[in-house]
């Protein structure tokens, strides 16, 4: 097909005006991104460069029921919570968070930007949970996203959670 875009040149990706992004549960996770994947037409993985200033995280603290992500530190360094446990990053560490796993933020400690590279998957329907906020988000393709309070969900055949 004509118009479609296979190759971003490195130049093209500098050019590239980044989107900011905020998240709706926490007033200090900001990060600007640069969706690679999304430019180049890919919708079921996004691959992006994220960039967070100091002091601010790069996310609310969650885990994914249904997708995976990873990270990759190109510059700066930060606090990576995965769970309860806080690990120092750099750049050259590697992140993974598998479906399923352990709630994750990412929290710049340093002086300049922490600029990493971010994978994830974007499958049609995903449940969040947000474990500092006792929130659980379903979503779901061409539907409305609901949150329910974590403690108001019934398990009645002893499913896990």
């Amino acid at each position: 097909m004509s118009g479609e875009t296979y190759l971003l040149t490195a130049e093209t990706i500098a050019a590239l005006a980044p989107e900011m992004r905020s998240h709706f549960l926490n007033n200090n996770a900001r990060r600007t991104q640069k969706s690679l994947a999304r430019s180049t037409g890919l919708n079921e993985i996004d691959f992006a460069i994220i960039e967070v200033a100091p002091g601010d995280e790069s996310t609310e603290h969650h885990k994914h029921h249904h997708e995976e992500e990873c990270l990759y530190v190109l510059e700066g360094e930060g606090v990576a919570r995965i769970g309860a446990a806080s690990h120092a990053v750099k750049s050259g560490d590697f992140i993974g968070y598998p479906a399923g796993g352990l709630a994750h933020s990412l929290h710049n400690t340093g002086s300049t930007p922490l600029r990493c590279i971010s994978v994830s998957q974007r499958k049609a329907h995903d449940v969040s949970d947000y474990p500092r906020k006792g929130k659980r988000l379903f979503r779901n393709k061409d539907l409305t996203w609901n949150m329910v309070d974590l403690s108001v969900i019934d398990r009645p055949f002893g499913s896990k959670t």
